[in-house]
């Protein structure tokens, strides 16, 4: 029986724990990341880029207040990975949190910075209003300054940060090198590409001539879509970059589609020969795919003509990667007009990954071709599966000098384009560019950063509609039976030990 003693007792112990738990949680605090991505744990590069911090660097993170709390969400994720920072930098990370909207002079303060204001929907009293909101951080070390203009929801906020201090406290940028003067694209239709590479590097153009070769200076050559036969002298030109060293990657068309006359045509700049002699062929071939984009094709809908989506195996949708820390990830890529490749292994000390392949469904059509957008495509169209289009090689390819390349079988995935023919691109095209110019370049880790985030998980599009239903329901309903269920089990338990308790006879 419970003495008035023994109750203050416990009540005393109870208070008094309660006490030590806040107090050692004051002072010391630990953290489990249960999450499959480790999304709230720093990785190592991001660490390593805090040691090497040798003076303090002040964010100053503008935020609006009393947003919505999927968009508050952000706030609050940004000042738990601050507090990260600070502690893991010993304090060389300072921070504050200011709302514009709460003075004008603060407010433009905020958007001289590089801060963008965006329009956020509002619900109040049943009505929904538009309101300006500030989600966005100046970093600042020394008198260098870096604004991360806005940190949209489920990003990869860690790599936004990380590559904004490194980009600060980096004494020099590497150098990547485009190569030109072959029909290559220019810089200038590569708009999303050098958003992402201008944080971290130089980009420079490399034109071969008979006195100019590639300059030392240039760590990763990208050779993005030749249109032209290359000389034999820029192929040793390529021959002695890797020998020293020097990394490429090749996004190679070999063969193209021309919507004007609706056929395939083969595209012969001579890279196809030159990486053989690696153990890499890109074959003169296209790949179709039942996971495929597609195209708008004018059809009469009664009185009216109208532009009606007609899917295009010949523009395939690759979903389906190796794991590396190239596709780490990355969801769907759109490789128009891709290739097969296939590898030979020549040399055991070679390491050869292939990085994307096909669906499952997907097959390859051979020259001369003419494509036919009216055909009703079938699975007997499709079968073949896992045809790979990107491969990454390192090891001693030339001679004797440890290096890397990446080969992708398309050449237009991460091009914009220019003028009135610029199209924006998914941000999976233009991260697995990167991610690869950051493998073959970039040895601190942050390749594994960009794509750190909120992970879409969306259903198979070529699911029946009533499994999708299905699917949605059964989210929804098994958690919530899964409680009532236990509910029941455990009411039950207590009902058995109560009768128990009350059969039971006392002398």
């Amino acid at each position: 029986m419970l003495t008035k003693r023994k109750i203050q007792t416990t009540l005393f112990l109870a208070v008094a724990i309660i006490i030590l738990i806040n107090v050692l949680s004051s002072r010391y605090s630990f953290r489990i990341d249960l999450t499959e991505d480790q999304r709230y744990s720093l990785s190592d590069a991001t660490k390593d880029i805090l040691k090497n911090l040798d003076e303090p660097l002040t964010v100053t993170s503008y935020f609006s207040e009393d947003l919505p709390p999927d968009i508050e969400k952000v706030r609050q994720d940004f000042k738990d990975l601050l507090i990260e920072y600070s502690n893991r930098s010993n304090g060389n990370v300072v921070y504050e949190f200011i709302n514009p909207n709460e003075d004008q002079e603060v407010e433009m303060k905020a958007q001289q910075a590089g801060i963008s204001p965006i329009m956020i929907n509002v619900r109040d009293k049943d009505q929904v209003k538009q309101q300006k909101a500030y989600l966005g951080a100046l970093l600042q070390l020394g008198e260098n300054k870096e604004p991360i203009p806005f940190i949209q929801p489920g990003a990869a906020m860690e790599y936004a940060l990380s590559s904004g201090i490194k980009k600060l406290s980096a004494k020099e940028k590497p150098v990547v090198g485009f190569l030109q003067g072959h029909g290559e694209p220019s810089l200038d239709q590569l708009i999303q590409l050098r958003q992402q590479l201008n944080v971290m590097y130089e980009e420079r153009t490399v034109t071969l001539t008979d006195s100019t070769n590639i300059p030392f200076e240039i760590k990763t050559l990208v050779v993005i879509a030749p249109t032209d036969s290359i000389v034999e002298r820029d192929f040793i030109f390529l021959d002695e970059f890797l020998s020293r060293g020097g990394r490429l990657l090749l996004a190679i068309n070999n063969v193209k589609g021309n919507f004007q006359n609706a056929t395939g045509e083969l595209v012969n700049t001579g890279f196809s020969k030159w990486l053989s002699k690696y153990g890499i062929t890109i074959a003169d071939n296209f790949l179709v795919d039942a996971k495929c984009s597609s195209v708008m094709v004018q059809q009469n809908q009664g009185m009216f003509r109208m532009n009606i989506p007609v899917s295009f195996p010949y523009l395939p949708i690759i979903s389906k990667f190796n794991e590396h820390p190239i596709t780490k990830g990355l969801e769907a890529v759109l490789f128009p007009f891709a290739s097969s490749i296939t590898v030979t292994q020549k040399d055991t000390s070679i390491k050869f990954t292939t990085l994307a392949s096909s669906s499952d469904k997907s097959s390859l059509e051979t020259l001369p071709l003419f494509f036919d957008i009216q055909k009703q495509w079938g699975s007997q169209d499709f079968g073949m599966s896992n045809i790979p289009v990107a491969v990454a090689v390192e090891g001693k390819i030339a001679r004797n000098s440890y290096t890397k390349m990446v080969v992708f079988s398309d050449g237009d995935f991460a091009v914009n384009g220019e003028g009135q023919q610029a199209q924006q691109l998914q941000p999976d095209n233009v991260n697995l560019m990167t991610n690869a110019i950051d493998w073959l370049s970039d040895d601190t880790g942050l390749i594994e950063l960009r794509t750190k985030g909120v992970t879409a998980r969306p259903l198979d599009a070529q699911l029946e509609d009533s499994t999708k239903t299905l699917v949605k329901y059964a989210n929804f309903l098994i958690p919530i039976g899964a409680i009532i269920l236990f509910g029941f089990a455990r009411f039950q338990y207590k009902k058995k030990i109560r009768n128990i308790i009350k059969s039971t006879d006392y002398v």
